[in-house]
């Protein structure tokens, strides 16, 4: 979506979900032992798998970081939700598996049949952890009450180490950066810096050319890949060399976890490999799928070849009812279908299943509030968190969009003019992009609550070399309602309005 000054802003749902993603994680909860999450955090998705309230804050980043991207010159909202998500995450309900699921699953001989059928060893059913029981202190390594520190655990460090990374390449912000405690629950207390966990993960992967496992004791490709997405964004924010072991590790993983010929089609692709046992689970096109978005900006190529393997997982029959409520079983799988059309640029696909999506996914808008969502039918008290955060992040972004973060990020923004003091979610920005040739910042406005609509705030732009020497327009006029607030800003007056602002001589 452009404005008549042709720069890129969020779309109006982009909007409306960070309008509801912001009432989310501001609302009051505690995550720490004796307490629980609040309601609004989902821990229902894809079970056994994905149903922890963790992986709502995990999927819920992604949109964060992209439509940050869009608005480089408007940041804090997005920063300030990360923050949010970040001290969730490191509290004892968001290592809730690795804290409780300790030895073995005492109800491993009750699985349902479907998940017997997709995860368990044909040979070992009633004798196996299905995956997502993490089975902290079984042999080889004992108990570790530590998440990061254990030997396993990997989709926990990693999709941390990966938040840590979002956020500071979001915010600038270095919080992260200092020491913090994570659990915090007496003796399991552990403390860290976000450098100290991508080190820690470095260490432990190239020490284990195979991978480091997750639930103990499977390695999963699909967590490993995030992982490595995690250490490439470190080392472009602190100019580290870590990002080696994912490369070396890839190329382990083409021979053993996803057979990629050297031309042609993928052979198979892996759910996760068991050394104990030495088990190979296959998952076929929704394993391949699941690689995808988090492959894009490490294996462009790699990623289109599953990509377009996997099309036939990710983009249903719509004339087969039934296999569309299949799909509206686990919306998040939906969901990822949009997220990897986006991500790949293939945009007849997206636009297919976005407008089936209109016609199945419930989409809502509650305009008093200003908020969008899919309901997906759930008939459940709040939105569904991590398919709704998957959709939107496909909104948020486009063709390579993810992509551009890990391998072009914008970092000359935080030394750029940039709009901050802003009143959200009382006003909000729905574009903030510097023209660095043109010396102009383009800002446009909105009202997120209608019935604070023309009512009167200010916001101000910084890192101006000469403030005083600055021209606003406001929708194409003069507009003379600002006064220097600083060495290096000004602050505007504003309504609570849709207004398209450009600051030249920035």
């Amino acid at each position: 979506m452009k404005t008549v000054n042709e720069y890129p802003m969020l779309s109006e749902r982009s909007r409306g979900w960070l309008k509801y993603l912001h009432r989310k994680v501001n609302t009051p909860d505690d995550w720490d032992r004796g307490s629980y999450p609040s309601q609004m955090w989902d821990d229902k998705s894809t079970p056994p798998l994905l149903c922890f309230a963790r992986f709502d804050l995990i999927d819920s980043s992604l949109g964060m970081a992209l439509m940050a991207q869009t608005t480089p010159a408007w940041r804090e909202a997005y920063g300030s939700i990360l923050d949010q998500l970040l001290m969730r995450y490191g509290t004892y309900w968001g290592a809730i598996d690795w804290q409780t699921q300790i030895g073995h699953d005492p109800e491993r001989g009750n699985y349902p049949e479907a998940w017997n059928r997709l995860y368990i060893p044909a040979d070992c059913r009633g004798n196996y952890d299905v995956p997502g029981w993490t089975a902290n202190g079984i042999e080889p390594w004992g108990l570790q009450m530590d998440p990061i520190g254990a030997d396993g655990n990997l989709f926990y460090k990693g999709f941390f180490n990966l938040l840590l990374g979002l956020y500071r390449y979001v915010s600038g912000e270095n919080k992260w950066s200092r020491p913090f405690n994570i659990i915090c629950d007496g003796a399991n207390t552990f403390t860290y810096t976000h450098s100290s966990i991508n080190h820690l993960l470095t260490r432990q992967w190239a020490a284990r050319r195979e991978g480091c496992h997750c639930e103990n004791t499977k390695i999963w490709p699909y967590c490993i890949v995030p992982a490595g997405l995690g250490l490439r964004l470190h080392d472009q924010l602190y100019q580290t060399q870590t990002h080696w072991v994912f490369d070396r590790w890839w190329k382990y993983a083409k021979e053993h976890y996803v057979r990629l010929p050297d031309a042609g089609p993928p052979e198979w692709v892996a759910w996760y490999y068991d050394p104990i046992i030495d088990y190979l689970c296959q998952g076929g096109f929704q394993a391949a799928a699941s690689l995808v978005f988090y492959l894009s900006p490490q294996s462009y190529d790699d990623a289109q070849r599953l990509y377009e393997w996997s099309i036939p997982s990710l983009f249903p029959n719509p004339l087969d009812p039934q296999k569309l409520s299949a799909y509206l079983a686990d919306p998040r799988r939906f969901a990822l279908g949009l997220l990897d059309a986006s991500e790949m640029g293939d945009s007849a696909r997206y636009q297919a299943l976005y407008a089936l999506a209109e016609q199945i996914c419930e989409p809502t808008w509650d305009r008093k509030r200003g908020e969008f969502y899919y309901r997906f039918g759930l008939s459940e008290p709040y939105p569904r968190g991590q398919a709704n955060a998957v959709i939107m992040a496909a909104e948020a972004g486009g063709k390579q969009a993810w992509w551009r973060i890990f391998n072009e990020p914008n970092l000359r923004k935080f030394d750029q003019p940039t709009v901050s003091g802003v009143d959200f979610p009382r006003l909000g920005i729905s574009q903030a992009i510097y023209n660095e040739e043109k010396e102009v910042l383009a800002v446009s406005t909105y009202a997120p609550d209608p019935w604070l609509a023309g009512t009167a705030t200010t916001f101000t732009v910084e890192h101006l070399r000469e403030p005083a020497q600055a021209r606003v327009l406001r929708d194409g006029s003069v507009y003379k309602e600002w006064r220097i607030s600083g060495e290096t800003s000004i602050e505007l007056k504003a309504e609570v309005q849709d207004h398209a602002y450009l600051v030249m001589g920035a």
